[in-house]
């Protein structure tokens, strides 16, 4: 029995003796070939997966396999990694010091942020004065010439399109003017919009322009609308320098009242006099003040939900606006100024001999301006911009509306 018990227990020391170093090749599989690939699902999928997508790089980068096996009856990978733990090379997240943990999943593209034509076609040289009129941005433009086009349209004889020509010199001279309104803009609150989240990366506040490269795009940007204005009568010509004082000083406003969203409807609206003005070389006060009032009303409503968004940083910083001064009760307000839109519009359009097919387009526009005012989360940043956004539907259906009825009456 005691010879019995020392064979087993010699047995049993050698079977638990590890592989001699000889035979471990013969009883390791060998490094699968990329014929080999499963495409199936494996217990081991995951392994050969990871080697074949690194074989596929070889020229490149060599993988480094690791000669410990253990597994079902033979030595499979306990752990694997295509990088070495002693190696010096960068790792896939760019770090250096030789961590072997997996490197991080890449977001995928539909996580990215969408880019805009500006960083797709614009050189990346000029791609900031881009940013800086907002190019990427053209919603403030749509905002500006739609008062323009109002007005033009219902200058226009009866029975007859408006002038082709003079909605191109307004569609020009929106994105110029806008663009200079912006820059002067960003010039003077660069202290400030480094501070406010939603502003913090625009060109001045980020450093990526200096103030002199701005004022020279400034320059630049009102020559381009100097060409423009010249196109237009000289009664035009006067009226349309005037709005300079409103574009220089609206940025201003913010810092010393509460109402800068009414400054701003003065400025953004001034082409409802000036389009007026360019076919006519006459203002016709029971017509067009009555649409600049629209115009005023309207903005009064979608840059209130705008400034919603920067309601906090404005407080820190302490600048004021329309949304801190209504607060709590701003749907109230912003519905006022709705309803003195809508109908500031009927008066202008009965008072320019518009006839009936205008109406159920302001019908339509009041709708989509009610739809803004009722469904608004003024607490969530991207419903504010959301709803900001639309008003270049609101727009379009006033244009439409102008349209009919002139051709039509």
């Amino acid at each position: 029995m005691a010879l019995l018990r020392a064979a087993a227990a010699d047995l049993l020391r050698r079977h638990r003796r590890a592989p001699h170093p000889l035979f471990l090749s013969a009883l390791s599989p060998p490094p699968p070939t990329l014929e080999s690939c499963p495409d199936g699902p494996s217990p081991v999928a995951p392994y050969f997966a990871s080697l074949c997508r690194r074989r596929r790089n070889w020229p490149h980068s060599p993988p480094v396999f690791s000669s410990s096996y253990v597994g079902r009856g033979i030595l499979l990978p306990a752990t694997f990694s295509i990088y070495s733990p002693l190696s010096t090379s960068a790792s896939p997240d760019g770090s250096a010091d030789g961590d072997s943990s997996p490197p991080p999943p890449h977001p995928s593209p539909a996580a990215a942020p969408p880019s805009s034509w500006v960083d797709r076609w614009v050189p990346q040289a000029a791609r900031p004065y881009a940013m800086l009129a907002r190019l990427d941005k053209p919603i403030g433009t749509w905002l500006l010439a739609w008062p323009c086009f109002w007005s033009i349209t219902m200058a226009a004889m009866p029975g007859e399109l408006p002038d082709m020509r003079m909605l191109a010199l307004f569609g020009c001279g929106a994105v110029l003017l806008r663009g200079a309104g912006c820059t002067v803009n960003d010039l003077l609150d660069r202290d400030i919009d480094n501070k406010v989240e939603r502003t913090k990366s625009r060109p001045f506040a980020s450093g990526v322009l200096t103030p002199m490269q701005g004022v020279g795009f400034l320059g630049f940007q009102l020559l381009l609308g100097l060409g423009i204005l010249l196109q237009l009568n000289n009664y035009s010509r006067t009226l349309g320098a005037s709005s300079l004082l409103l574009v220089f000083s609206y940025p201003l406003m913010k810092r010393f009242i509460f109402w800068p969203q009414a400054y701003l409807g003065l400025t953004f609206n001034w082409g409802a006099l000036l389009g007026w003005a360019a076919i006519k070389e006459s203002l016709d006060p029971a017509i067009i003040l009555p649409l600049y009032t629209a115009g005023i009303c309207w903005t009064l409503v979608y840059d209130t939900i705008y400034a919603h968004q920067d309601k906090e940083d404005d407080l820190k910083v302490g600048v004021k606006s329309t949304a801190l001064r209504f607060g709590d009760s701003t749907k109230h307000w912003i519905s006022g100024f709705g309803a003195a839109c809508i109908g500031s519009l009927a008066l202008s359009g009965y008072s320019a001999d518009l006839a009936w097919p205008y109406y159920p387009f302001l019908g339509a526009a009041s709708a989509q301006l009610a739809w803004q005012i009722s469904t608004v989360d003024l607490s969530d940043r991207l419903d504010c911009n959301r709803k900001f956004v639309s008003n270049k539907w609101f727009g379009a259906l006033v244009f439409a509306g102008v349209l009919c009825g002139r051709l039509v009456s």
